[in-house]
């Protein structure tokens, strides 16, 4: 084992000028002289490839001489290592081939992928992230799997909204109507996903992109366009990742899909025009019909308050004319009870207080001229303000109750202080004082 470094050495002096390994001169006694050379002069390539088959020719059991051609001496044989030291140099290479093929299973995994392992093109296991070794190839191989990148496509435009492609993008809605749907979807890999992603599809991204576009064109196939266009977008997006979900497990992809969004959602470009003057239309007709429902709020109310206020004061008015009727009629019973019991003094009575409302609304003044003096200061105006104080008592005075009051008794009013009555003699004096008057 110790003669193979010298046979590697590639740091011999000696190489390409036929000298040994420490820079003399071979040292072999029946070797022929050389042509001396430059020691410190550069090697011959030649002779450096010369050296080389010579040594790997050595290991091997052939002669060492320089070339094909080159003499061998007498007496020195086949001058090659022998059979111990072959089968030792073999049993070295084979070691070292071995060692180098078992060396070649070592992977390295990378944070966030996977490393999926096959046996003679089948699968085996899964390696997670970290240094891994598995068998060498032929028998084994690995395919790294990338689980934590999120993968992104386009449907119906590439890079801007500009860049459309009609094929995928127009979709027929449930009314018959033709819109223009742009969206992205964005999936990655379940973390059990790996092998189903790698072997039971062909092609997973373009499956995932198809059935992106199958479950897009059956959810908007199922809705209206006005529900598309505005409000629906939100609840579209949701079921169309839905419905992608389902059949992505049902296919057996491994892909977990993220997100659907919406990009730009249009009726198509030839009749966008059109278009615009039906919404344009329909927002009027949204106008107008709040402008009128604006004003059904505020009119409905105000003829509602009117109507209540006018059944109130209606109210009101009956129960003033019915309040009044009964107290008159409550009045008349009890002047009608003291009547029956004196009907002079009650007729003297309502005399005099009929001229006492009647004089009080004149603006007429008696005086009596037969006892007063011929010089009379006569106070008008205060007559006049204490005449219209006094009526302003008894009007007060005779307001009718509240409606709740008028169910009541009416209080009878307390008959006055009557006079005893007078003899014939006195009833023809009050006669006469009336004439007089």
């Amino acid at each position: 084992m110790r003669f193979l470094p010298k046979i590697f050495n590639l740091n011999d002096p000696g190489w390409g000028r036929g000298q040994g390994s420490n820079g003399s001169e071979p040292t072999k006694q029946n070797e022929p002289p050389r042509r001396p050379s430059q020691s410190n002069g550069p090697p011959d390539l030649d002779q450096v490839w010369r050296d080389f088959n010579q040594k790997l020719g050595s290991l091997f059991g052939r002669g060492s001489g320089k070339g094909p051609g080159a003499p061998r001496p007498p007496g020195s044989g086949m001058g090659g290592p022998t059979p111990r030291q072959s089968q030792i140099g073999l049993s070295v290479i084979g070691i070292a081939a071995i060692a180098l093929w078992l060396a070649s299973g070592f992977f390295i995994v990378q944070e966030g992928q996977v490393a999926v392992i096959t046996q003679f093109g089948k699968y085996f296991s899964t390696a997670q992230a970290g240094f891994q070794w598995r068998l060498p190839y032929p028998i084994q191989a690995q395919e790294i799997v990338n689980l934590s990148q999120l993968r992104t496509f386009e449907v119906g435009f590439r890079g801007n909204a500009r860049n459309r492609v009609l094929p995928e993008a127009l979709m027929l809605t449930d009314d018959e109507n033709i819109v223009d749907v742009q969206f992205v979807v964005q999936y990655r890999l379940r973390a059990d996903g790996a092998p189903d992603y790698l072997f039971k599809t062909k092609d997973p991204d373009e499956s995932v992109r198809q059935t992106a576009q199958s479950a897009m064109r059956e959810v908007v196939g199922t809705r209206k366009m006005d529900f598309v266009l505005y409000e629906g977008r939100t609840a579209v997006a949701i079921d169309v990742q839905k419905l992608m979900q389902q059949t992505l497990d049902r296919y057996q992809t491994g892909v977990q899909v993220s997100s659907v969004a919406i990009q730009n959602v249009q009726p198509p470009e030839q009749v966008q025009a059109a278009f615009d003057d039906a919404v344009k239309a329909g927002q009027d007709r949204e106008r107008q019909i709040n402008e009128g429902q604006a004003y059904q709020n505020q009119i409905v109310p105000m003829a509602s308050g009117q109507a209540s206020r006018m059944l109130e004061q209606a109210e009101g008015y009956r129960a003033k004319v019915v309040g009044n009727a009964v107290g008159d009629v409550a009045r008349f019973g009890s002047v009608l009870a003291e009547y029956r019991k004196s009907p002079l003094v009650i007729r003297e009575r309502m005399y005099l207080e009929t001229m006492e409302q009647m004089y009080s609304k004149a603006s007429k003044v008696l005086i009596d001229t037969r006892g007063s003096n011929n010089v009379m200061y006569l106070p008008l105006d205060k007559i006049m303000q204490q005449t219209a104080q006094d009526a302003a008592k008894q009007s007060s005075s005779s307001v009718v109750p509240p409606p709740a009051a008028a169910t009541t008794a009416v209080p009878v009013p307390a008959t006055p202080a009557v006079r005893p009555a007078a003899s014939s003699g006195s009833s023809s004096t009050l006669t006469r004082d009336r004439g007089n008057r």
